[in-house]
């Protein structure tokens, strides 16, 4: 389905209390990158709005963490029937300001319908416990709400990301605050009226727009005991150092490199399709995206199955556009900078042409690098784009040394249909998801996402059942009401 970019442009303010605040601050505007033209106007608060703003949802979130998770459960039922309703106008918007394919707005918001499904599984989880410990004593586990909590959210994933969250710290009785990416700040829009339909009471979610600075303020915020975020190394660890020096948690997930091992026993047809859908998936705007091909042997049956998959791909209408004019100048500068240093351009995306009608978007095609030498540009640094580097290795050794130099830990893969040699890559791969078979290995829920090295600073994983201890705090409660005739050291 092509995706139904707005003709009007939407005016994006912040949702505080429950209705739509106009901040005060600079307003800038949101270009869709599939045809470079304006779609929306967003008004950032000021820091005084900001205050007001999250002194609401402390005060909103007391009465939500006495609400029995079951009734909070109610409320998420009802926004995911909403989401569900109004599905395809959700992933039109996220993807004419995201630039992704309409089925690929559809396929985010659907993983978020998922985290959203395991956070309304919690009120049938045993996420307390209750144990006789000795005579007439007993002791039991009590979750309970951080308070008010908040999330930094990147321009690729405008709702799967947020959707990581949200669900889960509502359920778990907490007031919850958003700051988009200032490059994709409508989708909020929809997350919040659905949230507001569903009888989520005001206060409880609020959205803030801005840059830094609101960054700064949501951060040093009294009120705001845990912070998450995700994007890029260098931004995540900025979040991460300055939420952790006032004493609070974060959990600040960073960028990536992934690299794919493959071996000369492979399916060619499961390899070549998984492996060109991973880095062209998204326009390779995603953080699980396959970068760096580690190919081990004779495997150019495989290449040429990934060449022929990648090449047959319609910009516009099976992949989209890049999320920046500037981002998509420097992705062609990249692939110059790799030709010059001895790459062979297998396929050549800056000779793509921009579907008809949008040519002043941000187009770049499906490129494919071979000979890329390790330690190059090509292979260690995250370029976001739609750019495979082959690497040509002679055994698996070498393969997992080069994967186990990268300074990230996100996602490894490997092809092969050998049972052995999968699992030493498991065992081997310096990575937190690893896939077999898999071009991108996200876990399903209740399985956690988060990777380890540079790609993750904090503890725990931002969801699953891994990320319930981030969002809450356990009580400890030790209960005796009657003297016994025996005693021993509890007495």
């Amino acid at each position: 389905m092509t995706v139904k970019i707005p003709d009007q442009v939407i005016s994006c303010s912040n949702f505080i209390n429950g209705a739509w605040v106009k901040g005060e601050g600079q307003s800038h505007s949101i270009v869709s990158p599939y045809n470079g033209k304006k779609i929306g106007e967003v008004f950032p608060p000021t820091i005084d709005q900001i205050k007001i703003a999250i002194k609401a949802a402390s005060a909103a979130q007391v009465e939500w963490g006495r609400t029995p998770l079951k009734e909070r459960a109610r409320v998420l039922f009802n926004f995911r029937n909403i989401l569900l309703r109004d599905l395809d106008k959700i992933s039109h918007l996220k993807s004419s300001e995201s630039g992704k394919t309409f089925e690929e707005g559809k396929a985010g918001l659907m993983k978020g319908l998922e985290v959203l499904e395991f956070a309304l599984s919690l009120q049938n989880m045993d996420v307390g416990g209750r144990m006789e410990v000795s005579r007439g004593v007993s002791c039991e586990y009590r979750r309970i709400p951080l308070g008010v909590v908040a999330n930094i959210t990147p321009f690729n994933f405008p709702a799967m990301v947020p959707m990581w969250t949200i669900p889960i710290c509502l359920a778990l009785g907490n007031a919850y605050i958003w700051k988009p990416s200032d490059k994709t700040p409508l989708t909020s829009i929809e997350i919040a009226n659905a949230l507001k339909e569903a009888g989520l009471p005001d206060g409880l979610f609020t959205v803030l727009h801005g840059g830094a600075e609101t960054v700064d303020a949501i951060i040093e915020s009294p009120e705001v005991k845990a912070v998450g975020f995700v994007g890029s190394t260098k931004i995540a660890k900025l979040v991460y150092t300055k939420t952790t020096s006032l004493g609070k948690r974060a959990l600040c997930m960073g960028g990536a490199k992934n690299h794919i091992v493959l071996l000369p026993d492979a399916n060619p047809d499961l390899a070549g399709v998984g492996i060109s859908d991973s880095f062209t998936g998204c326009a390779g705007q995603r953080c699980m995206a396959a970068s760096v091909l580690l190919a081990v042997g004779d495997v150019d049956k495989h290449i040429a199955k990934i060449f022929d998959r990648a090449s047959s791909l319609k910009l516009g209408k099976d992949m989209g556009a890049i999320i920046t004019r500037a981002q998509r100048d420097f992705l062609v500068e990249a692939i110059g900078r790799a030709e010059k240093a001895g790459a062979k351009i297998l396929l050549d995306g800056r000779k793509a042409k921009a579907p008809e009608g949008m040519e002043e978007g941000n187009w770049i095609g499906p490129t494919i690098l071979d000979n890329i030498q390790a330690g190059s540009e090509a292979q260690a640094v995250e370029l976001f784009g739609p750019i495979l580097s082959i690497i040509r290795c002679k055994d698996i050794t070498e393969a997992m040394s080069i994967q186990n130099s990268s300074e990230y830990g996100n996602a490894c893969s490997v092809f092969t249909n050998s049972g052995t040699l999968s699992e030493r890559v498991i065992r081997e791969a310096k990575a937190g998801m690893v896939g077999v078979n898999v071009g991108v290995p996200v876990p399903r829920e209740p399985f956690s996402f988060g990777g380890i090295a540079a790609s993750k600073f904090g503890s725990g994983d931002i969801t699953g059942e891994h990320s319930l201890d981030f969002w809450s705090d356990v009580k400890k409660v030790t209960v005796k009401w009657e003297k016994q005739n025996d005693s021993n050291w509890m007495s």
